[in-house]
């Protein structure tokens, strides 16, 4: 049974990550990363590395603290609350959680201690064209000749593709879909950043004709979907503690500005209609923060939990609109400029939304683990 209270370890992580990332990244410095070619701080990144960030939830031969998937959900909020931005997602949730479930022994040892210490930058390369989450969307070509397979293909929407030292590549095999970790420096590969809401480094990345051998295989042959799923799980739950912190700071604001700015000769928080507004805000970021620690602690447990997963970004997905909206609604006109600190939450809880699926992908999970 889950216990709804934290720990003392789970309060002193949140409390820690809250203080340094605040400290390390007002918003004059997260406006300097995002528009940087790199889009991290490499000294930032060294620094999260120090403090045991990368392998907080793997095991200590690893490099890593040993802790729980919920611990790293925890983490993921302060780091929404705080507008991070950088391969920590790409690096950790997708890829690293990913080889420490399926690799051999040979590649934990070899690529988890990169990642804890904060050596080697991952990503996954999932989505194509299609931005479809499901397997018939996964068209680059995987064919085998010899101790080789030669990649073909384009994926799209591929975080941090620009400065990953590795992807993991999610291709079509001759039975199936296969995931191979691919050194991302490989003859045959150029990648291009996009333009997004969040100013995030997604990419389109092409492969032509990509030599991998048969090694880098992550996993069983022809049986990677069924990682995929898990991947896409951990991911749905970790965007949704992103989105938790996000929208827990506009929450913060917008109270803040409620009970500074007068109209009337009165605060505007003293309207029952801002107080309102203000409750519903509250309502949609414990119901979210709810729902994405019931799914991370059921990860972090090894139960089955589709259902909760789906439900937890189901809601998440409306809420975050919900109390953005609403934010926007009390701030007025000064919320909507850009140099405003309104607008950095507003457009990462939109990239936040529909990554890795929307509220509509999800409720037809919710639906099917239903039975309907």
């Amino acid at each position: 049974m889950m216990n709804l209270a934290l720990s003392e370890e789970q309060e002193m992580l949140k409390t820690m990550a809250r203080d340094f990332l605040a400290d390390k990244l007002p918003k004059a410095t997260v406006k300097e990363i995002e528009e940087s070619e790199e889009g991290y701080s490499a000294e930032l990144w060294k620094e999260m590395a120090g403090l045991g960030w990368m392998g907080l939830a793997f095991p200590e031969k690893y490099g890593g603290s040993d802790m729980s998937f919920l611990d790293l959900a925890m983490l993921l909020e302060e780091m929404g609350r705080a507008c991070l931005p950088g391969p920590y997602f790409s690096t950790v949730v997708l890829s690293g959680f990913t080889i420490l479930d399926i690799g051999t022994d040979e590649q934990k040892d070899e690529y988890l201690p990169k990642i804890s210490s904060g050596e080697a930058i991952f990503t996954l390369a999932l989505t194509e064209p299609s931005a479809s989450y499901e397997e018939s969307g996964i068209e680059t070509k995987a064919t085998a000749e010899g101790d080789s397979y030669i990649i073909s293909g384009t994926k799209l929407f591929v975080p941090d593709a620009n400065i990953a030292d590795y992807m993991l590549v999610a291709a079509r095999t001759d039975k199936g879909i296969t995931l191979f970790i691919v050194d991302a420096k490989s003859p045959g590969i150029s990648t291009t950043v996009l333009k997004t809401i969040a100013n995030d480094k997604l990419c389109e990345v092409v492969f032509d004709k990509v030599k991998v051998s048969k090694d880098n295989i992550l996993g069983e042959p022809n049986q990677g979907w069924k990682e995929i799923e898990k991947i896409i799980q951990r991911a749905a739950v970790g965007k949704c503690c992103e989105m938790t912190g996000c929208i827990q700071q506009a929450l913060d604001m917008t109270v803040e500005y409620a009970k500074d700015r007068k109209q009337y000769g009165r605060p505007i928080g003293s309207f029952q209609v801002i107080q309102h507004y203000c409750a519903d805000m509250a309502t949609d970021v414990d119901g979210t923060r709810l729902s994405a620690y019931q799914a991370a602690w059921m990860l972090s447990e090894g139960l089955p939990c589709a259902q909760e997963v789906a439900i937890a970004k189901a809601w998440a997905g409306e809420a975050c609109p919900r109390v953005m909206a609403l934010a926007h609604q009390i701030h007025g006109a000064i919320g909507v400029s850009i140099d405003h600190d309104l607008q950095y939450y507003t457009r990462r809880a939109k990239a936040a939304e529909v990554s890795f699926g929307d509220a509509n992908f999800y409720r037809e999970i919710v639906a099917q683990e239903m039975g309907l």
